[in-house]
């Protein structure tokens, strides 16, 4: 159903809102058109004022009036004027769609942020692992003496002084190895990292 300037019949034109209603009720196309003719103004002004935006506005206009022509036995006029009602199943229909594009734009934002984490989080993952092959490479090119000492520091997590008893060597001696191998380290870890 496409909303346009119904064309007026003299019939439907002096007809009371209850004929049409019950003309709209019987699927007569010309009490629907006149009552869009009366109507339709305040629905579009309305959905223009909430949604400031004159597609969803028309748009809406349109689905208060086709959801009317599918159930009109909605419509009690004991609970107020037809023009009442459909200004309320507007005001209805302009909220849901503005929830609806609320909840569209945070999804949208969520779905992005999402998306640049997953993105990040798989850079700083690739950066990670090559940062541990090069850690890896770096240490398993330290001679023994200093290797196995910084093994068991910081890979085992033992004190220098448990490694200097698994070792059977002096405390001085291990912190020695361990600060030496670490100096090392550094300097390979520079140059691995170097263009």
């Amino acid at each position: 159903m496409v909303i346009g300037r119904p064309v007026r019949t003299r019939a439907i034109e002096g007809a009371d809102e209850a004929d049409l209603v019950r003309g709209v009720s019987d699927r007569d196309k010309q009490a629907l058109a006149e009552l869009l003719r009366r109507h339709q103004d305040a629905i579009q002004n309305l959905a223009r004022r909430i949604l400031g935006h004159v597609p969803a506005a028309d748009d809406v206009t349109q689905d208060v009036f086709v959801q009317f022509w599918n159930r009109p036995q909605r419509f009690d006029p004991a609970r107020g004027s037809l023009r009442s009602f459909l200004l309320m199943c507007c005001h209805g229909r302009c909220v849901d769609v503005a929830r609806s594009e609320s909840c569209r734009r945070a999804r949208e934002t969520r779905y992005g942020l999402m998306a640049t984490l997953v993105e990040r989080s798989c850079e700083e993952a690739v950066e990670a692992r090559i940062t541990a092959e090069q850690a890896h490479r770096a240490v398993a090119s330290l001679p023994p003496n200093l290797r196995q000492p910084i093994a068991l520091a910081f890979f085992e997590g033992y004190t220098y002084r448990q490694v200097a008893a698994l070792l059977g060597q002096p405390e001085g001696t291990v912190k020695a190895r361990i600060r030496s191998g670490l100096h090392r380290l550094r300097h390979a870890l520079a140059e691995d990292a170097a263009p």
